[in-house]
């Protein structure tokens, strides 16, 4: 096919213990899946309506990059986040179909513009400059899911220069995957190639020009970067 500008790279993220890397199609995201942290950030957790938003395959920053201080906000904060990343797609599913889905597990952090964040919901507008910018989307290797797969006593942290700053067990999370899964179902059609941040603890705080992190999903994934 002629195309009429170059064609885009696609965004891909390694697999942990392998050559070959996953494409990314879409970045999908629940919000306040936690209820300690909706109650840091002044939110309530809605169990029946699930709160979702998503991110540019673009803004994922894989292999450990360093990660720009974005522009246009002097407030960026971390929430770790488990990613479920999808080897499969469908519409309308139940929960027990959800799970032969996923491909593999990582870790990650949707970084937000916290400033940003709070000027739009004050006006009651979208989110989307806050959460859908470029670089917002660090994420590990993944591991396939037949390699390990993550229980409700997993335990999810993150670590900047050093010192923990957010940490909790899967079990915590008000909707687990094969509800979120499902929920996304029902509003979307999932195809492979498509990844789900999980949701944060509580925690969540800036970072600085020269900050590294380490996030971690234990015995399945780890992160390290440096926010540059």
């Amino acid at each position: 096919m002629d195309y009429a500008i170059p064609l885009p790279a696609c965004p891909s993220l390694p697999v942990a213990g392998s050559a070959q890397r996953f494409p990314v199609r879409r970045v999908f995201c629940i919000g306040r899946n936690y209820a300690d942290h909706a109650r840091e950030m002044g939110a309530t957790v809605d169990k029946d309506t699930p709160m979702f938003f998503c991110k540019p395959a673009d803004a994922v920053v894989s292999d450990g990059a360093d990660v720009p201080y974005p522009q246009a906000t002097a407030d960026l904060h971390h929430e770790v986040e488990m990613v479920v990343a999808l080897g499969r797609g469908g519409r309308d599913l139940a929960p027990a179909e959800a799970l032969d889905l996923v491909w593999g597990y990582g870790v990650g952090l949707d970084l937000t513009r916290r400033d940003l964040q709070a000027q739009a919901k004050a006006k009651g507008h979208p989110w989307d400059v806050a959460k859908g910018f470029d670089h917002s989307a660090p994420v590990s290797a993944l591991r396939p899911a037949g390699e390990a797969a993550p229980g409700t006593d997993t335990v999810l942290r993150l670590s900047v220069n050093g010192e923990v700053r957010q940490q909790a067990t899967l079990g915590e999370m008000v909707h687990d995957v094969p509800h979120i899964i499902a929920a996304l179902s029902a509003l979307f059609e999932l195809k492979a190639g498509d990844l789900i941040f999980t949701g944060t603890p509580a925690g969540v705080a800036a970072l600085q020009r020269g900050d590294r992190f380490h996030a971690e999903l234990a015995g399945i994934a780890e992160l390290d970067g440096r926010i540059a």
